[in-house]
């Protein structure tokens, strides 16, 4: 494990704004299946994201600020990383939460809705459960949450399905479908960052998936979908999504949620920039925090050499503080990790800094703690 992988402090958040988080999660996965939302994403998605494997990519993970006007939905995921992880968080300080505030769920039920989450995707793409699935990264057991895959790789071997954990050039796609050295693979837990598998060294892996030689969780579909982060232009806009015939309530519990995003175009750019303290600036589809700037730090050095990156432009939104141990103070966001089925784990991460890192002292993965349910 590493050093700031997780923090000695937890996040209190009342049971109101995890429920309206996971309200958020259920309308993000019903608007993804509105036939004319998702012709008009796919405009800016790549080619790849226009086959279709016929799941919704299995979990994700929505990134949320606490303001004092509410949650506010900064970015969403389709390959977020820590929600095994933070299982074990919550059952380790499950005995020690203060009386009147406990864990949103069990580590055991988080861990078994979240697994069942991942084969259900599995299982509607291939027609059957999975026999056999690797758990795919580049060089993975140099990546920093390499001690998660084992923890799916254990998960899925208790459920009876084989499980390994392999490089994309590990893999060989042939007559006999995707392969490794030890035999065939019908399943892919996918781990990486090249969202539309356009990387030489993904390439078996690309064909087995256009194959429909196996099931691939989360898939570039999902991505393009759900996680560019120039789909919240479109998912704050309930004028537009009610055009399509978004359901009205759901249509007005994001634009409540989302802060104002657009996209950073040569119309708009200089406008842009004489604005950018009140922005937050990110890659559309970046990952992990990588090129995101806040507005207010922002140098017109790097201002240039964005031009070439589609880029959007969300309203700040200030992440919330925990005040920890001497008086200082910690910035905090929190994770709603989700599936079709429902919310399956809410999870906080503490930082110092302009973005989430995994450096800050006393920072990292957070238990969330909340306040009990009206009929507990």
């Amino acid at each position: 494990m590493h050093a700031h992988l997780f923090s000695p402090y937890a996040l209190f958040v009342h049971r109101t704004s995890l429920d309206l988080m996971g309200a958020v999660a259920q309308a993000v996965f019903e608007i993804a299946r509105n036939r004319k939302y998702a012709e008009h994403v796919l405009r800016w998605a790549p080619s790849i994201a226009l086959h279709d494997p016929g799941s919704s990519g299995g979990v994700l993970g929505l990134d949320f600020h606490l303001t004092v006007a509410g949650p506010r939905l900064i970015e969403i995921n389709t390959n977020p990383g820590g929600l095994l992880l933070n299982t074990l968080l919550v059952d380790a300080v499950q005995s020690c939460a203060p009386t009147a505030w406990a864990p949103w769920t069990s580590g055991a039920r988080a861990r078994d809705a979240s697994v069942a989450a991942w084969l259900d995707d599995a299982r509607t793409q291939l027609g059957r459960m999975p026999t056999r699935v690797a758990i795919v990264d580049i060089a993975p057991k140099e990546q920093f949450l390499y001690p998660e895959f084992e923890l799916y790789a254990a998960a899925f071997k208790d459920r009876g399905v084989d499980s390994v954990i392999r490089a994309p050039n590990a893999l060989m796609f042939g007559p006999n479908g995707l392969e490794d050295a030890d035999g065939r693979i019908d399943a892919v837990y996918n781990r990486l960052t090249d969202f539309a598998l356009a990387e030489p060294v993904v390439e078996p892996l690309r064909h087995a998936y256009l194959a429909r030689a196996i099931a691939l969780t989360p898939h570039p579909r999902a991505h393009a979908l759900l996680a560019d982060k120039r789909n919240l232009i479109l998912l704050g806009d309930a004028h537009m999504l009610g055009s399509w015939g978004v359901d009205p309530a759901l249509a007005q519990r994001l634009a409540q949620v989302i802060p104002t995003t657009v996209e950073v175009t040569s119309e708009n750019r200089d406008v842009l920039w004489d604005d950018r303290d009140g922005y937050f600036f990110k890659p559309a589809a970046g990952f992990g925090s990588r090129g995101s700037y806040r507005g207010s730090k922002l140098t017109r050095r790097v201002w240039d050499t964005m031009v070439s990156t589609p880029y959007v432009a969300q309203a700040f939104a200030p992440p919330g503080v925990r005040i920890v141990h001497g008086g200082s103070s910690l910035k905090a966001d929190v994770r709603c990790f989700a599936a079709e089925s429902g919310a399956l784990l809410f999870a906080a991460r503490l930082y110092q800094g302009q973005t989430t890192n995994m450096r800050t002292q006393y920072g990292g993965f957070a238990a969330v703690l909340t306040t009990p349910a009206l009929d507990e």
